[in-house]
Order: structure tokens, then sequence, then C-alpha cells
């Protein structure tokens, strides 16, 4: 399979955690520095290779169709889909970007004052503290409401209007290069690494 420069290429830390996603110039970049090592994905196996075994690989004839390859002068040369940095040990320190659907998405979209579930359409961004009270438009001041809630609640705080909140609003937990493949094409052979990522977001 030959791909396109826009490929994308899963990136771990040494630790086994997805970190990034890059493009293939940046990947090989990586790879033949001895920065990090090529994870062979396509048996199964998970080997780790460096950069001379996988140019060895690439050299062997029977590559399967469906890897993913680029075409040089002299050579096929086999896409890995997946790179292990070898001395990167932390997660990146990212921000969430604060959205209506990034925060209907941290509360489920549930109204944070009767408990209900509801498509996006049905929902508000209710200010706990309501701005002219000195409420900021933030994470941690902004929920989920129905909108039969927030126009109960109005322009009070959640006790004067004898509301209560599920649960204090926070800023979201889940890293947003991981967030960001719901509902999105990528390899299935990132699902190893990134499945159970995906699935123990928590807010």
């Amino acid at each position: 399979m030959c791909i396109m420069i826009e490929y994308r290429i899963l990136v771990l830390n040494k630790l086994w955690q997805p970190v990034n996603i890059i493009g293939i110039e940046r990947a090989f970049s990586l790879l033949l520095q001895d920065h990090a090592q090529a994870i062979y994905t396509s048996d199964g196996s998970f080997r780790i290779m460096n950069s001379s075994s996988w140019l060895e690989l690439s050299k062997i004839e029977d590559n399967q169709a469906n890897d993913p390859f680029v075409q040089t002068v002299h050579l096929r040369m086999r896409v890995p889909k997946v790179l292990l940095l070898r001395k990167y040990d932390k997660l990146p320190a990212l921000e969430v970007k604060f959205t209506r659907d990034n925060l209907f998405d941290r509360d489920d979209y549930r109204c944070q004052y009767c408990g209900q579930r509801f498509d996006s359409f049905e929902l508000n961004m209710d200010h706990v503290i309501p701005r002219d009270k000195g409420g900021k438009t933030s994470w941690e001041n902004i929920v989920t409401s129905c909108i039969k809630c927030n126009s109960h609640k109005a322009n009070r705080l959640p006790h004067q209007a004898n509301m209560h909140l599920l649960r204090k609003p926070e800023r979201p937990r889940w890293r947003p290069f991981v967030s960001t493949l719901i509902g999105q094409n990528y390899d299935t052979d990132w699902d190893h690494f990134i499945y159970n990522k995906k699935r123990a977001c928590t807010y």
C-alpha cells in the first residue's frame, strides 16, 4: 500500500504510553537519528526494531501488500505505524480547548442539574456562578445544562434556585490528541495502544 505524505504515525513514550501523532518525515527523522525505535505491528508480534533492522525488513521481497510503504529511488521502504521513543517517559502537559462540544463531552451530554442525557441542540452552557456575580467562563465554572434547568436557575446561584450539581466542574483529564481520535479513522494497529486509554478517560 503506497501511502501519501499525510500518513500519520503513533508515537509512544518509553513506557509505551501514546504521546503524539506525527507525519512520515518526522517519523523517519526520529528513527534514523536513533531517538526512537519502530514497533512492528503487522504480525501482532510488536517486535521492537532499530533503524538498521527496519531498513533490512524493508528489503524483504515478500512485503505484504497492505503494509504501508514509500517508494524511494533504490528502495521500497516500509513506514512504521508506531514508534517507541528511547528516552522520553513523560506525558505531554496539554490543555483541552474550552469549547461547547468539549464541555458536553466532559459532562457526557448530561445535564449537571437533573442528570438526564440530551442531544447537543437541547443543551446549554451554564455559569454556575453567574457572570454578573463575578463568575468566569472557565472549565471550573461552566457546566452542561438542559434548557429547562437553565431557564429555572436563571441568574442565580444553584442553592438560591434550590438546585444541586451532580459533580464539581473540573478541567478535563483526557489527553487531547487521543480524544480527537474518537469517531475518526485511524490505523487499527493503534488499538492495542490507545483503546484502553480512550475507555479510561474520566472526569
